[in-house]
């Protein structure tokens, strides 16, 4: 029988991973990697206030069907298990009124090959309105193997100082819109954990640190005064043989050097051996120069 469940952030991670990695496919046709929805909900940026409204769809204690939010709130994805495509219709349907009205139209995104999803949404109105490509990169097809420019070097994530890589974030992605970073001390209370959990901290996110994150397979390149100027992160999902590539950043000064390349590079050599076929990417088109040869879309809908 099928029954319906609200998500709880304390007790319900694992069953969400559960059906990630279970309705997952390199296509992303039974919804986005698992990563996806954990790397969102335990990051500063997510507004965890409407996190009860996430909705699971269970045969039995088995998870089929997920519908959850990330950001803006108005943006609704969908998780769908194989088999039970005949549940589509009721998931959008809670999609598009089990939350409350926002400043922002609701939206709905969907992979391609969410097939009985996309009918679904269009027999309640909705239309395509734009599509926003993502490249990946297949090991199968491939290998990376940019070197790591002269004058720089890499820091083992186990050795790395959690608030130089709070500043690379920072100065990656923020530094141009809000400022410089400030820093500050790290309490005593913090003495003795590791190094992502430090960083978990000082970044800011409130839950920490991921369940299934793999802080070890992180890339985080240095300059010569030790200064980190380039992080990637990844998780690391073995039953899916996907490295999640999330997020990736070179600080402005040291951007166009060949810094995210070699970062990615080394994923290569650190995952393939494991039995890795696919890693994420992003949709700007550096991807596709430095070869990652396949692209999915995803599909924004809205209504009107």
């Amino acid at each position: 029988m099928i029954r319906t469940k609200q998500f709880q952030i304390l007790t319900d991670i694992d069953l969400v991973w559960e059906l990630m990695t279970a309705a997952y496919d390199h296509e992303e046709s039974g919804g986005p990697a698992a990563p996806f929805f954990e790397y969102a909900v335990t990051s500063p940026w997510h507004d965890r206030s409407y996190l009860r409204l996430n909705r699971f769809w269970l045969d039995g204690e088995e998870p089929v069907g997920f519908v959850f939010y990330e950001a803006p709130v108005s943006s609704r994805y969908f998780v769908l298990r194989p088999g039970y495509e005949s549940l589509a219709g009721e998931m959008i349907e809670y999609a598009e009124s089990g939350f409350p009205e926002f400043e922002e139209p609701a939206e709905f995104v969907f992979v391609s090959g969410q097939k009985a999803l996309v009918e679904a949404a269009k027999e309640r109105g909705y239309t395509l309105a734009y599509e926003e490509p993502e490249h990946y990169f297949d090991f199968r097809k491939g290998k990376l193997a940019y070197p790591l420019p002269e004058g720089y070097h890499f820091v083992k994530p186990e050795e790395s100082d959690p608030l130089k890589v709070a500043k690379c974030l920072w100065d990656g992605f923020n530094r141009w819109e809000l400022g410089e970073f400030k820093d500050w001390d790290i309490p005593q209370k913090n003495e003795g954990r590791s190094p992502h959990e430090l960083y978990q901290n000082v970044y800011g996110a409130t839950i920490a640190p991921s369940p299934h994150s793999t802080y070890t397979y992180n890339v985080i390149i240095a300059d010569e005064k030790d200064e980190y100027v380039c992080f990637s992160g990844m998780w690391w999902v073995p039953e899916n043989h996907l490295a999640y590539m999330e997020p990736l950043c070179t600080v402005p000064e040291h951007q166009h050097k060949g810094l995210a390349a070699a970062a990615l590079s080394q994923h290569d050599r650190q995952l393939r051996p494991l039995g890795a076929e696919v890693m994420t990417g992003g949709g700007n088109e550096f991807y596709k120069k430095i070869g990652y040869q396949e692209t999915r879309v995803y599909m924004h809908f809205r209504k009107g």
